[in-house]
């Protein structure tokens, strides 16, 4: 029998939905499981977008151009105008969602062997990414008791060498919630300029800041618009996960030359979800005062009940739905395991993502968990019972 591709071997398993059978098992004994674990939002996909859906009066569903439907990216360039994001319609290029966005990008712009620097805990998906594009990523450690603060510039700089060809950030963060200051930023800039880099920027959860500060893209940057490579996807803000349609933006001729013809080899985008999400672009503005108020209850109320609890820590995250929390365990893979597998509270448990799956050194992250808030309050409430019991019966909790 032939051997498998090394690649293959390489790639990292999701730290998430490797516990996804253990949560199907604990289902299966009539447990109700509330899913902390992923950022699928519970709210409701805006009417807008499920009316067009129902709508669709086409009598062939044909290949949309590679570079997605120009009636989509122009309402597109509208939509980042209004973050003072200036941009025209050919600076965008949809893609099968944010993941596609992130690997073509990398396959545009990186050789095997080319250096990625990622402040981590990042989401897990990056490293995927770069093992498929053949490229490296090195990492620099921001720290929980920080607040997640981005890393000083000595700290990258001591990761420069000649390969170093980006820095890739999050912002707001997943899975921490950080959301970048201008100093920052600023930083960041700098070190783009320096070193003539490209930045990476995945900005998919920009509608969720929770700070009287204005939100600061890589695009509002000065000096560095043609190493901005910025990462969209509708997904988060309009609950359309399953749509799959994201969105590279870029201003470098030569980078969206490289993308198109990954873009080409892929033939085109979906569709059906770009259809619905040209809709959602027509959302009222209530639409996402509702989401984002709602998000900020759930923020406050979770972060409080986390930190109530004896031994757990959370920093209080500025953007996204998302927080990293340490807890009291000897290591958190085994707990969230042992959550699914073995522990019950009147017949319910939690599903959390180890902290580990989100650092590239597997001794890092062995006391956190990430939460998503992407749950309605009432069972918010009732999963901080349950992992006040979990903590309390775990037989490798740390006291």
């Amino acid at each position: 029998m032939p051997n498998i591709s090394q690649r293959g071997v390489s790639m990292p398993a999701s730290p998430i939905r490797k516990l996804v059978p253990l949560a199907n098992k604990a289902k299966a004994k009539g447990r109700k499981v509330y899913h902390l674990n992923i950022g699928q939002p519970d709210l409701p996909t805006p009417q807008v977008a499920l009316d067009a859906l129902k709508k669709i009066d086409r009598t062939v569903l044909e290949y949309s151009p590679s570079e997605g439907i120009l009636s989509f990216r122009e309402k597109l360039v509208k939509y980042y105008h209004k973050f003072n994001i200036m941009v025209d319609v050919d600076d965008i290029i949809v893609t099968t969602g944010g993941s596609e966005a992130v690997f073509f990008s990398f396959m545009a712009c990186l050789d095997p062997g080319d250096e990625i620097i990622v402040p981590e805990p990042a989401y897990a998906n990056y490293m995927a990414f770069a093992i498929s594009s053949g490229a490296v990523i090195k990492t620099v450690s921001s720290s929980i008791d920080e607040g997640f603060a981005l890393p000083s510039v000595e700290k990258f700089e001591e990761l420069i060498t000649p390969r170093t060809k980006a820095i890739l950030i999050c912002n707001p963060n997943n899975p921490t919630g950080y959301l970048y200051t201008q100093k920052e930023m600023n930083q960041i800039r700098d070190m783009v300029k320096k070193y003539d880099l490209f930045l990476f920027s995945d900005e998919v959860y920009r509608e969720f800041c929770y700070t009287g500060a204005p939100y600061i893209s890589a695009f509002h940057l000065e000096g560095i618009e043609n190493n901005v490579v910025l990462v969209d996807s509708v997904s988060k803000r309009y609950s359309e996960c399953g749509i799959r349609i994201g969105a590279i933006i870029t201003k470098n001729k030569m980078v969206k030359e490289n993308v198109m013809k990954w873009c080409q080899a892929r033939l085109s985008p979906p569709l059906l979800g770009q259809l619905v999400a040209e809709a959602s672009l027509d959302a009222p503005e209530e639409y996402m005062l509702d989401v984002y108020n709602e998000y900020v209850e759930r923020r406050k109320f979770l972060i409080d009940g986390i930190n109530r609890i004896p031994g757990c820590y959370s920093p209080i995250p500025m953007g996204a739905f998302y927080t990293m929390a340490k807890l009291p365990v000897d290591d958190s893979d085994k707990f969230c395991a042992w959550c699914l597998s073995e522990f019950e509270y009147e017949e319910q448990t939690i599903m959390m993502a180890p902290g580990s799956g989100f650092y590239t050194d597997p001794a890092l992250g062995r006391n956190e968990v990430r939460i998503a808030y992407v749950l309605k309050k009432e069972d918010l409430a009732r999963a901080l019972v349950v992992l006040a019991k979990a903590l309390e019966a775990y037989p490798g909790r740390v006291i």
